[in-house]
C-alpha cells in the first residue's frame, strides 16, 4: 500500500518512561482569626465581599487588595472610627489582627494564603470550635483537605480566650486558655506532617516571663515541639487603618518564610532577614536574655543599629538533634511531600524490578537536584543521601502484602547559628631602623 504522506521528514515522539518528581509547595500559610460579619458590608466592592458562610471555610487569597475587599477592611476601619461604645470598639478591634497578619504576609514577600474566619468576634472561641469540623469545613479540620498549606498561624488566638465586655479596658487574655488553643494548632500540624505552627506568646511579656511561658507548652522532647515555631516579641505596625497598633508577628514571619523560600530555598534558615512593615518591637531583648530564650526554642526579633529589625532565630521548640532547626524540619517535610505527591503513579503498577528501578531513578534524580542547590551536605551525592528500593527491602512477604518499600536517607544542611572567630595578637618584630640604633 503506498504511503499517503508527501515526501519529507517526519518525527514521531515516544514517551521516555522516565518519572520526574516535582517540588511541593512550601510557602502557603493558613490564617485563622476573627472577621466581621458580612450583614452590613458594602456590596459595590470588587471583588464582592464574602458572606458569613464563605468566611467560615478556607478561602484562597492572592493579594492584600483581594483580602481587603473580600473581608470588608475599609468598612471595619470606618465603623471603628465612628464607634463610641467600648464593647463595639473592642469587637471591631478584634477583627484587625487577622488583617494585619495577612497584610504583613504579603508585605514580606508572600504570594498566596488561605483564610479561615470566625464571624463572632465578641465571643471567645473554644478549643473545640478552633479545631472545627471536617464535614462542615470549619476551623483547623477544614485545612486537612488543603494539602498545599505548609504554615498555620492564628493571629487572633489571644483574643479568642475571652469574651468582649462593656468595660473600657480590653479583656485580658487567659494564658491557660491560650495554651489549650495552641495545643490544637500544634496537634493539627503534627498530624498533617507537612506544615508548621507559627505561634506567638501573650502580648506584653518581659523576656523572663516569655521563657516561662515557653515552658508551659508541649515538652521539647515531644513530636509536637518539632512542628512548633515560637516568635517573640510582638511588633508595632502602622496599621491597615493608618492607626499604629501592636500585633503578633506570626503573619510577618510567614511572609519572611515565603520570601526566604523564593530567594534561597526551603533549606535556608528563615533568619537574619529584615522584618518589613514593622515600626518597632514591643520589647527590646538583650544578648543575655536572648541566649536564655534561644535555649528554650524561642526565636527573637531584634533591633540592630543601621540594620533595622531582624529575625534573629531559626529554631523549632524541639531539643532533639534531628529537629532543632526550622529549615531542617521544613526541608524534610518538603522532600517527603514532594516524593509522595509525585509517586502516586506507582500505585497498582506491577511490583517488580522495573518498578523499583523507576522509583530509584526518580527519587535519586530529585535528591541530586536538591544536593546541587545546596540543600544537602556532602562532597558527592553518595555522601548526601541514599535510596534503597530493591530485593533487599522488598521481600516476598512485603510483595504479598502489596507493598513497595523505598528507604531514603538524607543529610540536611544546618545553619551556622554560632560563628566563632579566634583572634590572636602577634608580637611585632623590631624594624631595621630600630636594630641599627
Amino acid at each position: 500500500m503506498p504511503d499517503p504522506n508527501p515526501p519529507g521528514v517526519f518525527v514521531k515522539e515516544l514517551p521516555s518512561g522516565v518519572r520526574t518528581i516535582t517540588g511541593a509547595s512550601t510557602s502557603v500559610p493558613a490564617f485563622l482569626g476573627y472577621t466581621k460579619a458580612s450583614a452590613n458590608d458594602p456590596r459595590d466592592a470588587s471583588p464582592t465581599p464574602f458572606t458569613d458562610a464563605e468566611r467560615a471555610v478556607p478561602q484562597k487569597i492572592g493579594s492584600w487588595r483581594e483580602f481587603a475587599a473580600r473581608y470588608s477592611i475599609e468598612g471595619i476601619a470606618k465603623d471603628l472610627a465612628d464607634a463610641t461604645d467600648p464593647a463595639t470598639i473592642h469587637t471591631l478591634q478584634r477583627c484587625l489582627p487577622l488583617a494585619e497578619a495577612v497584610h504583613g504576609f504579603f508585605a514580606n514577600g508572600g504570594s498566596t494564603c488561605y483564610v479561615v474566619g470566625f464571624t463572632s468576634p465578641q465571643s471567645a472561641v473554644s478549643p473545640e470550635a478552633l479545631k472545627g469540623n471536617a464535614d462542615a469545613r470549619t476551623g483547623l479540620a477544614a485545612l486537612a483537605s488543603v494539602p498545599e498549606v505548609t504554615m498555620v498561624a492564628v493571629p487572633s488566638l489571644w483574643d479568642m480566650t475571652a469574651d468582649v465586655s462593656s468595660e473600657k479596658e480590653v479583656p485580658a487574655p487567659d494564658d491557660a486558655a491560650g495554651v489549650s488553643r495552641m495545643a490544637e494548632v500544634v496537634k493539627h500540624c503534627t498530624e498533617q506532617r507537612n506544615r508548621l505552627a507559627i505561634l506567638d506568646p501573650p502580648p506584653g511579656l518581659p523576656p523572663g516571663q516569655a521563657g516561662a511561658f515557653a515552658d508551659t507548652l508541649a515538652s521539647p522532647d515531644s513530636d509536637d515541639a518539632a512542628f512548633t515555631a515560637l516568635y517573640y516579641p510582638w511588633i508595632t505596625v502602622r496599621g491597615v487603618d493608618a492607626v499604629e497598633r501592636t500585633v503578633p508577628p506570626c503573619g510577618h514571619m510567614a511572609g519572611v518564610w515565603a520570601r526566604t523560600d523564593a530567594e534561597r530555598g526551603v533549606f535556608k534558615a528563615p533568619a537574619n532577614q529584615n522584618l518589613r512593615g514593622a515600626l518597632k518591637l514591643q520589647t527590646l531583648v538583650t544578648d543575655d536574655e536572648h541566649g536564655e530564650l534561644n535555649a528554650k526554642g524561642v526565636n527573637c526579633l531584634r533591633a540592630f543599629p543601621d540594620r533595622g529589625l531582624l529575625v534573629w532565630g531559626a529554631r523549632t521548640r524541639s531539643t532533639t538533634r534531628d529537629w532543632r532547626y526550622l529549615n531542617v524540619r521544613r526541608l524534610v517535610s518538603y522532600l517527603s511531600d514532594s516524593i509522595r505527591q509525585s509517586s502516586t503513579w506507582a500505585v497498582f503498577e506491577p511490583n517488580d524490578e522495573r518498578l523499583w528501578a523507576t522509583l530509584r531513578h526518580s527519587v535519586t534524580s530529585f535528591l541530586t537536584d536538591q544536593w546541587r542547590q545546596g540543600a544537602l551536605v556532602g562532597r558527592t551525592p553518595d555522601e548526601a543521601f541514599y535510596v534503597i528500593c530493591d530485593d533487599t527491602n522488598n521481600t516476598p512477604e512485603t510483595m504479598d502484602d502489596g507493598k513497595v518499600i523505598c528507604d531514603i536517607g538524607v543529610a540536611p544542611v544546618r545553619p551556622a547559628e554560632f560563628v566563632h572567630f579566634t583572634i590572636t595578637q602577634i608580637a611585632g618584630q623590631p624594624g631595621e631602623a630600630t636594630k641599627a640604633t
